[in-house]
């Protein structure tokens, strides 16, 4: 494991590990290894939208790439936590870096060891927003539910374009998105109104990082100024029912994740 994590970047990542582990999400042995098919219990809806946004990302990105590259791929896993899905696509036959600035047991690259053990793959201690890589040495940059921990939208996507191959391709996956820069700040508000609440002692720490927190079409286009796609995910049925449900009791529009790409020249 290399690379450097700045300290503020550290003490949010320390505060944040104590905080998903007080929410249940130090996972080991068989329910690791089944992420994201996570078995019934508190997190399994979380992990039913998660499950559908993966294999959308094999079906219409990972497997139309690795097709017309003609070889396993060359795959930076942006934020990749305990590093399930650099051992799914390990498992596929493709080469993986999972990258996080965590190096915790809860869910961080140290959890990851136990996953790499039975399906290895490279894991890097690191900032997304400045990869201790070298250029054009990946075919495909996946930001794993982690774009919006970016501090700077442009810096974290020139980087992960800086690491890709011409023709290489940007995955970002379930980051929250909205279709109005307008509901996306109305989400900010309701969740720092509420940090108190929700983090407890911990929320100082797990506030002091001003993250992006959201996307939109034009943050992504203006951040890196590419022909990007949206590839709409079938998500269960509740969190399809979603904005009516929000419309009905006048509440702002939900965010959506999906899977946004773009290709780089």
């Amino acid at each position: 494991m290399t690379g450097a994590v700045p300290d503020a970047l550290e003490r949010f990542g320390a505060a944040y590990a104590a905080h998903r582990a007080a929410e249940g999400r130090a996972h080991t042995g068989a329910a690791l290894r089944s992420l994201p098919y996570l078995a019934p219990g508190p997190l399994a809806r979380q992990w039913a939208v998660r499950a559908r946004s993966f294999e959308a990302l094999v079906e219409r990105v990972v497997l139309p790439l690795a097709d017309r590259a003609g070889r396993p791929l060359d795959t930076l896993d942006l934020g990749a936590g305990n590093g399930w899905l650099s051992y799914r696509l390990a498992r596929q036959g493709h080469r993986c870096t999972a990258i996080d600035i965590r190096r915790d047991e809860v869910d961080g690259l140290g959890a990851a060891r136990e996953l790499q053990r039975e399906c290895p793959f490279d894991s890097v201690a690191a900032s997304f927003e400045a990869l201790p890589l070298p250029g054009g040495v990946a075919d495909l940059a996946v930001f794993n539910a982690s774009l919006h921990y970016a501090t700077r939208l442009d810096t974290a996507l020139v980087e992960a374009a800086r690491c890709l191959r011409p023709g290489g391709v940007i995955a970002v996956v379930d980051s929250p998105f909205y279709r109005s820069a307008a509901d996306g700040e109305a989400m900010v508000r309701e969740k720092r109104q509420s940090a108190g609440a929700r983090f407890g002692d911990r929320a100082p720490s797990l506030t002091s990082l001003e993250t992006i927190e959201y996307l939109t079409r034009a943050r992504l286009e203006q951040a890196l100024p590419l022909a990007w796609h949206r590839h709409r995910v079938r998500y269960p049925a509740w969190y399809e029912w979603r904005p009516l449900a929000a419309w009905l009791a006048g509440k702002r529009r939900p965010s959506r994740f999906d899977i946004w790409t773009t290709e780089v020249p």
